[in-house]
């Protein structure tokens, strides 16, 4: 009995340098995943195949972000201001295909996983959408759920979301431990008890991985519903500064809504290298 509260002390200290772990890799991945990008930016500005007039370096939209020109009509704490305020918006309408997409791929990958007839029947479908580009579809869905409406925002941004969180999902629940699953319903529980029990906490490397590649999905849903229904956001204002010539403000909008999305994707993953850590379980498990 001595050994038990070293053994457990010993337990706590691994499980906390791995979490610690996590963490600095973590930070080191998203700082060398901003730099890549950067780095890209840079290196297409560099090339020369457009107008400096048009092209805007990393150098150009911090300038315009945080440097006040004496002539020019706006500070640069209003011109911050602006497209902060777009970006807030644009992450408003990312949250809400983020949270919708991933809740009905969660829904359908249960059923799908309970019901083989359900998923003969739903599949198909979802298959043929999944097919279909989603432009051509927009149209569609705008006149059925009102231009400029909050369930355009949600319907649009949640199909960006839905399919690849759904194929992860499944692939998680696929995986379940067969011993386990039989162990459940030899002490009687059902389908669904072996589904939670089992099959779900097991999926959670599956379940992060569908919300960190869902991340940059939702804005990219965000930004379509935007561009096509809502005209809010910077979907919807960077045609309005392209058609303009407020290149500054496109490039720095852009930016912004990108180095957003890469610090929201590392935060999930941040936050997948700690549970899983804590857990016991690790990414390979996928």
């Amino acid at each position: 009995m001595t050994g038990t509260p070293a053994v457990a002390t010993a337990s706590v200290a691994g499980t906390s340098r791995a979490v610690l772990a996590a963490v600095g890799k973590g930070l080191l991945n998203a700082a060398i995943t901003v730099g890549i990008v950067l780095a890209a930016w840079q290196a297409l500005i560099m090339s020369g195949k457009i107008s400096p007039y048009v092209a805007k370096g990393p150098l150009d939209v911090w300038r315009f972000l945080f440097v006040t020109d004496p002539d020019a009509r706006a500070t640069a704490g209003e011109r911050r201001e602006l497209l902060f305020d777009l970006a807030a918006v644009s992450l408003k309408d990312a949250a809400i295909g983020f949270v919708v997409g991933m809740a009905i791929a969660i829904v359908l990958a249960v059923l799908f996983t309970l019901s083989k007839t359900v998923e003969a029947g739903v599949m198909p479908l979802a298959l043929l959408l999944r097919s279909i580009p989603l432009v051509s579809i927009a149209p569609v869905i705008i006149l059925l759920t009102g231009r400029g409406t909050t369930a355009s925002v949600a319907v649009i941004g949640s199909i960006v979301v839905l399919f690849p969180a759904l194929a992860s999902v499944l692939f998680g629940l696929s995986r379940a431990n067969r011993e386990s699953l039989d162990l459940v319903r030899v002490y009687g529980g059902g389908n669904l008890a072996a589904l939670l029990k089992v099959a779900i906490p097991g999926a959670l490397p599956s379940l992060f991985a569908a919300a960190r590649v869902s991340v940059p999905g939702a804005v990219t849903g965000a930004l379509l519903a935007e561009w096509l229904s809502t005209g809010k956001g910077v979907g919807g204002q960077i045609v309005k500064f392209n058609a303009a010539a407020q290149f500054d403000n496109l490039w720095a909008s852009v930016a912004i809504i990108t180095l957003v999305t890469l610090l929201l994707y590392n935060l999930v993953q941040l936050a997948e290298t700690v549970v899983l850590a804590r857990m016991g379980m690790s990414q390979s498990q996928l």
